[in-house]
């Protein structure tokens, strides 16, 4: 460990254009980091050509403590020397050989440390191989890019090299210098995982899941699409409270359906979509009655004229109670008591099967009344396979138990819409979909 905290250390490969460019008069990356940062440690790793030059007239060093006098900065330096190296374009090589001298580096510091790498100095490979350590993300680290003053590639000119006139002219000695250093944001590889898992979670529709995945990533990450990912979450829950105080302040995405009477029922089908898509058959079929009853009320007022509102009372939990007194001398009285027998029909709740009824006897459109009696079909035979609680529900079992796949029956819960009087647009059904490709095209 460290004796000092707080230290700030520079691992820099060496390359041609440092420690001044000859070309422009200016801090090659090296110099310029230095100046900027003014690193306490500074670690400098030497191939064969740069070790040569180094031996020749000490110029790295003597531009470091040039720049050392002028400014008061204190620093320590090593250097890895490696007069073999020759082949300095094998990144594999490198990304090798640094991994390992920065894992050695990082047990001389503690969690105060700063480690900064030169990405800017050295061959391709070199720089490559900096950039790939930082990426995957096995130690905590800033890369620090330096644009050339000209903001385009440096020319290397190696002879006549005259460091002393050169640290004289370098125009980067002036106070108000520009600062052309960049930490180079480079997300690591467990940040590209988590968010490809976040993705596939979105395209799965388990936004709950997506969302606290999400929540672990850093701020800077998710400020583009957490709160959308939120309201996503909520949607799919039928929390409209949680979701139009969202869309609120979020005009990225906004809900297909207005219309707060119409809006309860298509979300509600949407969400019965959700499931089917997700393969959760059992919430699939435990969730369909209460749509459909709602569906049948609203076909049956379209279709026949008859309001329940005129035949009932609302019980204490908000469901339709038949009444005596206003059902009295009524033709829905008549249907009801022909089809159960005279004394046999019970003034209780409003039933999907005695709304069927109804629309079957007083209905016109023959389409409307297939739809209805098929999904009511449905419905009574997933009562069945629901009640078997310990079995497995597929796709399989629904088409078995009642002669329509799953999908099928969500096309005719669609077609009941229609008649319904809720004309939803096409592609309104896509509406997860649609709102699935904007919060994607933010990550």
């Amino acid at each position: 460990m460290g004796d000092n905290m707080n230290q700030t250390i520079l691992f820099s490969p060496v390359g041609g254009t440092d420690p001044i460019s000859s070309t422009n008069m200016r801090d090659g990356s090296l110099l310029h980091i230095c100046r900027v940062y003014r690193p306490d440690r500074v670690v400098l790793y030497m191939s064969k050509e740069i070790l040569q030059s180094h031996k020749k007239d000490n110029r790295y060093l003597y531009c470091l403590d040039q720049l050392s006098q002028k400014t008061g900065w204190k620093y320590q330096y090593e250097i890895i020397e490696r007069p073999e190296m020759e082949n300095v374009q094998e990144f594999d090589y490198f990304y090798q050989e640094f991994r390992g001298l920065i894992a050695e580096l990082m047990k001389t510091m503690d969690d105060s440390d700063t480690l900064l790498l030169n990405v800017s100095s050295g061959t391709p490979a070199m720089k490559s191989g900096l950039l790939v350590l930082k990426t995957l993300g096995e130690f905590p680290c800033k890369a620090i890019q330096v644009a050339t003053p000209e903001k385009k590639m440096n020319e290397h000119i190696h002879s006549g090299y005259d460091v002393k006139l050169l640290m004289e002219l370098n125009e980067d000695n002036e106070e108000k210098f520009e600062n052309r250093c960049k930490e180079v944001k480079c997300p690591t590889l467990s940040m590209i995982q988590q968010g490809n898992n976040i993705k596939r979670l979105i395209q799965e529709y388990d936004y709950y899941a997506a969302m606290e995945l999400a929540k672990q990533l850093p701020e800077e990450e998710t400020k583009n699409y957490l709160e959308l990912l939120k309201m996503a979450s909520r949607r799919v829950l039928l929390d409209f409270t949680s979701v139009d105080q969202i869309l609120a302040n979020n005009n990225e995405y906004v809900l297909p359906v207005k219309d707060s009477s119409i809006k309860k029922f298509f979300e509600y089908a949407l969400s019965l979509d959700i499931k089917l898509k997700r393969g959760e058959y059992a919430d699939f079929i435990r969730a369909i009655s209460p749509l459909l009853a709602g569906l049948f009320e609203k076909i049956l007022e379209k279709q026949a004229g008859i309001a329940l509102k005129d035949y009932c009372i609302k019980s204490k939990e908000g469901s339709w109670r038949w009444n005596d007194r206003k059902m009295s001398g009524t033709k829905v009285l008549q249907v009801l008591e022909n089809f159960y027998g005279k004394n046999a029909f019970r003034y209780g709740d409003v039933s999907s099967f005695q709304l069927c009824i109804l629309l079957k006897e007083l209905g016109q459109d023959i389409n409307c009344k297939k739809t209805v009696e098929n999904l009511r079909s449905v419905e009574s035979n997933l009562r069945n396979l629901a009640a078997h609680q310990m079995i497995s529900v597929t796709d399989i079992s629904i088409r078995k138990e009642t002669g329509f796949t799953g999908e099928q029956i969500m096309e005719m819960i669609k077609k009941a819409f229609i008649y319904a009087g809720m004309n939803i647009k096409k592609e309104c059904w896509d509406s997860y979909d649609q709102m699935n490709e904007v919060l994607l095209s933010k990550i």
